[in-house]
C-alpha cells in the first residue's frame, strides 16, 4: 500500500480495547499519518479540546460515553473543530447503528472486524471529500438563502459555510445533476451505507434542517411519494 502524500495529516483514534488501538496507531503511523490514540470518551475530548485532527475513527461500543455521543459533541463545536470528520468503528453490524452513526454526524462507518486496508481507503476517501479544493465552476444552484456548489460539493448559507458529511455531499450532488426531477429512492440508497434505503431517509432529513426553513414542509428538498426525492432548486 503506498504512503499516504502529506505525511502530517493528524488522526485522533479512540478505542477501549488497548491491543486494537496500538494496531490501529502502528499501521496508520506506517502510512504516513501523525495518528494520536485514546482509550476512550474523556480522554478524547481533552485532546479534541486542545489539538486540531483532519479525520477522528472513533470506536462505538466504549464503557462511559459511547461514539455516538462523544460524535454527537464534537458536531456541537464551534468552528473548524465541529467539522472534523469521523469515521465509526464497531463489532456490532446492524442497520440501526449505522443509522444511529449517520444521525450523529459521522462521515462513514466501518463494521469490525475489518482489513487495514479498507479502514485506510476509507480514511483518504474522507479526507479527500473534506479537504479537496478543485478549481471552481458554474455549477451552483440557489436553495433559497444557501447555495451548493456543485463542482466543490460545498454548501453556504449566506456566504456562511455549512458542514456537510460524505453522504450529504454525495446525496445532493446526485439530486442536483437531475434538478426539478424526482430520484428513485433505492437508486440512491446504493451509494449508502444502508442499500434499504433508511440512510437516506436520515441524510434527507438532516439536509432539510440545514437547508430548509421550515423542514417539515420542505421547499427545496421534496419528497415524491412512492417514488424517491427531488430537488427544486430556484
Amino acid at each position: 500500500m503506498a504512503v499516504a502524500e502529506t505525511p502530517e495529516r493528524h488522526l485522533l483514534v479512540v478505542d477501549d480495547d488497548d491491543r486494537i488501538r496500538s494496531l490501529l496507531k502502528e499501521y496508520l503511523s506506517r502510512n504516513g499519518f501523525r495518528v494520536t490514540a485514546a482509550p476512550g470518551g474523556a480522554a478524547a475530548r481533552k485532546l479534541m479540546e486542545t489539538l486540531d485532527f483532519d479525520l477522528a475513527v472513533f470506536d462505538v461500543m466504549m464503557p462511559g460515553e459511547d461514539g455516538f455521543s462523544l460524535t454527537a459533541w464534537l458536531r456541537e463545536r464551534k468552528g473548524a473543530a465541529g467539522r472534523t470528520p469521523v469515521l465509526m468503528l464497531t463489532a456490532r453490524g446492524l442497520a440501526e447503528d449505522r443509522i444511529e452513526g449517520l444521525r450523529r454526524g459521522a462521515d462513514d462507518y466501518l463494521p469490525k472486524p475489518f482489513e487495514p486496508e479498507e479502514l485506510l481507503l476509507r480514511i483518504e476517501a474522507i479526507l479527500r471529500r473534506s479537504h479537496a479544493r478543485p478549481a471552481a465552476g458554474n455549477g451552483s444552484i440557489s436553495l433559497g438563502v444557501c447555495q451548493f456548489d456543485i463542482e466543490r460539493g460545498e454548501l453556504s448559507r449566506e456566504g456562511a459555510p455549512i458542514r456537510l458529511t460524505e453522504a450529504e455531499v454525495a446525496l445532493l450532488k446526485r439530486l442536483a445533476r437531475s434538478p426539478h426531477e424526482p430520484v428513485d429512492r433505492l437508486e440512491l440508497a446504493r451509494e449508502t451505507v444502508d442499500p434499504s434505503g433508511r440512510a437516506v431517509d436520515v441524510q434527507v432529513t438532516r439536509l432539510r434542517r440545514k437547508i430548509e426553513s421550515d423542514p417539515k414542509a420542505p421547499r427545496y428538498l421534496q419528497t415524491v411519494r412512492g417514488v424517491g426525492y427531488l430537488l427544486a432548486p430556484d
